[in-house]
């Protein structure tokens, strides 16, 4: 089934699947710009989105150990015209589309479209994160990764007490995945 408009823009969310071993992550939530896609000056548009290196295979691994996997982006270009509902949807409808055709999906997106100091949830501040713990119980912070490739990713998971990576233009997504995937292994504990 294809994906919603709502949906692509952040604005309808379903439950996440739990992970169906017990292990170390419950979820992972990545940035997108610098972390799935090339990072540039202004806004994506179908002409210039291109996935990162590794990207999709990253999501794809994560995919497959059952983690939902959950875009978390502040698109503050919505708040001020320079980025229509439309054409998001647009973007991330390829992103979705580049991610399947190498075997990957996200299970969510958590957007914020306000400028910054307009709300709690636009990055550093920790609004985003706690959406998705809250509407998803079974989610442990201490059992979720935030990856991003900028200080207010890195802020606003210490704030939401998950943890975090940073991705570089020397250590991408795929590096970062690869670090973590032998916590897959750890058991959870009765207490995180």
């Amino acid at each position: 089934m294809a994906p919603t408009r709502e949906w692509l823009c952040g604005l309808a969310h379903e439950p996440l699947p739990p992970p169906p071993v017990t292990g170390g992550l419950d979820a992972v939530l990545l940035d997108r710009d610098g972390t799935l896609n090339v990072l540039g000056p202004g806004y994506r548009t179908l002409g210039d989105f291109e996935l990162l290196p590794g990207a999709a295979e990253s999501v794809a691994r994560l995919n497959a150990l059952g983690v939902p996997v959950v875009l978390v982006t502040n698109q503050r270009g919505i708040s001020t015209g320079a980025l229509t509902w439309d054409a998001l949807a647009t973007v991330h409808a390829h992103l979705v589309e580049q991610l399947a055709a190498e075997g990957a999906h996200l299970d969510d997106i958590r957007l914020c479209p306000h400028a910054s100091g307009e709300c709690t949830c636009r990055k550093p501040s920790p609004g985003l994160i706690d959406a998705v713990v809250a509407e998803n119980r079974w989610i442990g912070r201490k059992r979720t990764l935030f990856v991003g490739d900028a200080e207010s990713d890195e802020m606003a998971a210490k704030a939401a007490g998950v943890h975090f990576l940073g991705v570089a233009s020397d250590l991408g997504l795929i590096d970062v995945v690869d670090s973590v995937l032998a916590l897959w292994e750890r058991p959870r504990s009765s207490t995180s």
